[in-house]
């Protein structure tokens, strides 16, 4: 079922985005080679205690069987695609491409859901890592500019899979953005490449989804591995991976999570 907000719960959204945007943008900041990522994480659960938030990642489950998810944000370095976990030892070192993903409930009692993902180079890149960076970053906002009531998901779907494939990039079909706000994860699913189940669902005035396109330098295939948290590429290529809360509003869209 696709939960609808009210004004109300989309104020308090904006409210928690505009926090999380500015902790993920500190942290990013202190992002620079020879700095562990652990103390990263840890840098963003204590500002979102702090701004009296609770981190939506740590503890996660997708069902009760499974272990919860160790760390505040998902860091995913150069080939993992997602869910890397924050908590591993790991100092990024120069040329490496680093993808923050961050979530909040705030206020912390009985609050609402923000998602957000940036993915940035760690000093010197080469310049088609960079394009990888900047074809991600500018899809996610071709797929935006899709949101109004009245039109489809397969519209921000074919928005975000045209711009990166006219690059000669590819986009992650295993993995999807979604709707957010009541919980972590909420229907509708929201793909970034064109197909006809979830792209045949309207886009109607209060509901709010989280759009985050995963493109890859090479195939868009990837693995899951049983006792790891990281998604890869299956072909060991860069990904990079931007994502945003989005409100469906009366004229188009807003932004949430700035």
């Amino acid at each position: 079922m696709i939960i609808i907000k009210t004004d109300n719960e989309i104020n308090i959204i904006r409210e928690g985005g505009k926090i999380l945007a500015n902790i993920l943008d500190q942290v990013i900041k202190k992002a620079k080679p020879g700095v562990n990522i652990r103390d990263l994480d840890q840098m963003a659960e204590k500002m979102i205690l702090q701004n009296n938030g609770v981190p939506s990642f740590k503890n996660y489950k997708q069902k009760k069987s499974d272990p919860p998810f160790p760390s505040t944000m998902c860091i995913s370095i150069n080939e993992e695609v997602v869910h890397g976990d924050g908590t591993r030892d790991i100092k990024l070192v120069e040329g490496d491409i680093v993808d923050f993903d961050i979530g909040m409930r705030y206020p912390a009692n009985n609050g609402l859901y923000t998602d957000m993902s940036k993915t940035v180079g760690i000093g010197k890149i080469p310049e088609q890592v960079k394009k990888l960076i900047e074809v991600t970053k500018k899809s996610l906002e071709l797929g935006i500019k899709q949101i109004k009531p009245g039109n489809k998901i397969v519209d921000i779907e074919r928005a975000i899979q045209n711009y990166a494939e006219q690059h000669n990039f590819s986009v992650v079909r295993s993995l999807t953005g979604h709707g957010v706000g009541k919980a972590v994860h909420e229907e509708p699913m929201i793909p970034n490449y064109i197909e006809n189940h979830f792209g045949k669902i309207e886009l109607k005035k209060g509901m709010v989804i989280a759009i985050e396109p995963m493109v890859n330098i090479g195939g868009y295939e990837v693995k899951f591995f049983p006792n790891e948290w990281a998604v890869v590429t299956a072909d060991k290529s860069l990904s990079a991976h931007f994502e945003h809360t989005i409100a469906v509003v009366e004229n188009g869209y807003q932004i949430l999570t700035i």
